[in-house]
């Protein structure tokens, strides 16, 4: 079975861009795992393309973990059901979260609206991708989209970058050939993420509401000041 990870900003448009790559993937059998934090309504859209669609909510737990403790799980319930390519998606919340494995294609989709300085915001999922998908790219001039393009390969060169329309499709090809010449696997167990997820834990992880150093226990990071 083949696999795809997709992550990026939230409303970046990664669900329109997966919606428009299955477009072009017609003979393949797809199924889609969406992650995300506290709710969700991508769903309603997968299901009115067809495409069946598992979500899960991280609720108070770090995206990361929350990803990377389920996705061996997505992946067997994608093969027991007789799919041959999975897609997860995940919302970066934090700009660190970096849902990408060693050997399975990894997008990372950001939006021309995002600020021209966001690329150099986003961390490892930018810096790790194979591909990057920039969106809403006809609604700046070009040379915001220039612009745009510079900062992202200045943060991961060697990356394939996409303009990708999630209205009309265009670009979506393009991704289409990527997953098609990606190598097939049979399981996820034994392989390694492309970046370790972030530090945990402290005492606000488990519930901890109260201010101050005496209830900060476990990892911390504390700040200088003058």
């Amino acid at each position: 079975m083949k696999m795809l990870t997709v992550s990026g900003p939230p409303s970046a448009g990664k669900t329109s861009v997966i919606l428009r790559l299955c477009e072009e993937l017609p003979n393949r059998k797809i199924a889609v795992v969406k992650f995300d934090c506290l709710t969700s309504f991508d769903q309603e859209q997968y299901a009115a393309a067809g495409i069946p669609v598992v979500v899960g909510y991280a609720g108070k737990l770090c995206p990361d973990h929350f990803f990377v403790t389920n996705v061996q799980e997505a992946f067997d319930w994608a093969r027991r059901k007789g799919f041959d390519l999975l897609i997860t998606e995940s919302a970066g919340l934090c700009n660190r979260c970096s849902p990408h494995i060693r050997g399975v294609p990894a997008v990372c989709v950001i939006d021309n609206l995002a600020g021209l300085n966001t690329p150099r915001k986003l961390g490892p999922m930018l810096r790790l991708a194979d591909v990057v998908a920039v969106t809403k790219g006809d609604i700046v001039s070009q040379a915001e989209r220039e612009v745009f393009a510079y900062n992202i390969r200045q943060m991961n060169p060697r990356a394939t970058l996409l303009r990708l329309n999630g209205i009309t499709g265009q670009g979506a090809f393009l991704l289409a050939k990527i997953v098609e010449r990606s190598r097939e696997i049979d399981t996820l167990s034994g392989m390694q993420l492309r970046f370790t997820t972030p530090a945990a834990i402290c005492a606000y992880c488990t519930g901890e509401k109260r201010i101050g150093m005496e209830y900060q226990i476990g990892m911390s990071k504390p700040m200088e000041f003058d």
